[in-house]
């Protein structure tokens, strides 16, 4: 009678393409009793060998996941957690908010070995001329599919999936607006409009530096007053900032 591969053993072998890939038993099919095989890839013999090692060892002590079973929403959860540890928290954030209104609403429920280039396509193409929601932006469009690919080629050095489906995705091309500031007449009826307005002295610095929305951090410093934290990049790191108090909640989104 022929033996039977021991629950995580595993094997590796080179496939045509010169890459590498490890298969490894993951456990048993509960309801015919076959091994059930699984893989993971890599460019070496030796990164294989390491994602070999990670799963069986994750098998041992019953933290193991199962690639074909986890979702693009589960794993999108998983990526943000696990392996954004050194990304700024507002960076973070950005991520969190693109993949929780954007990505998870459309793509959450398919399964992430299952994931294809032309369902990742038509999500893109879908959120440029969304309905239920304002259409993105060209480079919105390049921001969320890079998030996107960000997760998924997490997902294939790790072994979950063989390829990285938004490799082939089509973007659509990013038009340079011309910017046209603000003449003499404009400035002046402009500063006419917004005197004894409580962000009067906001605007007049965002008018007069051309800072951007990054470089302003708005912050609820106590019950009684809201503060308007200004950052000056091109001044000493002494004298970079000045605070504007108001009395309404600034708009901080």
């Amino acid at each position: 009678m022929p033996k039977r591969n021991a629950q995580g053993s595993g094997s590796i072998r080179q496939r045509k393409d010169g890459t590498w890939e490890a298969r490894y038993t993951a456990g048993r099919d509960p309801g015919t009793g076959k091994q059930v095989q699984r893989s993971v890839y890599g460019k070496t013999q030796k990164e294989v060998r390491q994602k070999l090692t990670q799963a069986t060892a994750a098998l041992d002590t019953g933290t193991y996941t199962d690639p074909t079973r986890l979702t693009v929403g589960a794993w999108l959860d998983i990526w943000l957690q696990d392996y954004n540890k050194e990304v700024k928290p507002r960076t973070l954030a950005l991520y969190a908010g693109q993949c929780n209104y954007r990505i998870k609403p459309a793509l959450g429920a398919v399964r992430l070995s299952e994931l294809k280039p032309h369902t990742i396509q038509t999500f893109l193409n879908q959120q440029g001329e969304a309905s239920d929601k304002p259409a993105l932006s060209p480079k919105s469009l390049k921001n969320i599919h890079g998030i996107l690919h960000k997760a998924l080629q997490q997902a294939l050095d790790i072994g979950y999936i063989s390829v990285n489906p938004a490799n082939a995705s089509k973007l659509p091309r990013i038009e340079k607006v011309e910017i046209k500031p603000f003449d003499n007449d404009q400035v002046a009826l402009f500063l006419e409009a917004i005197k004894d307005h409580p962000f009067e002295g906001l605007f007049v610095v965002d008018l007069f530096t051309g800072m951007r929305q990054s470089d302003e951090d708005c912050k609820h410093r106590t019950k009684k007053y809201y503060y308007i934290s200004v950052t000056f990049p091109f001044r000493t790191k002494k004298h970079n900032a000045h605070l504007y108090k108001v009395d309404a909640a600034p708009d901080c989104s």
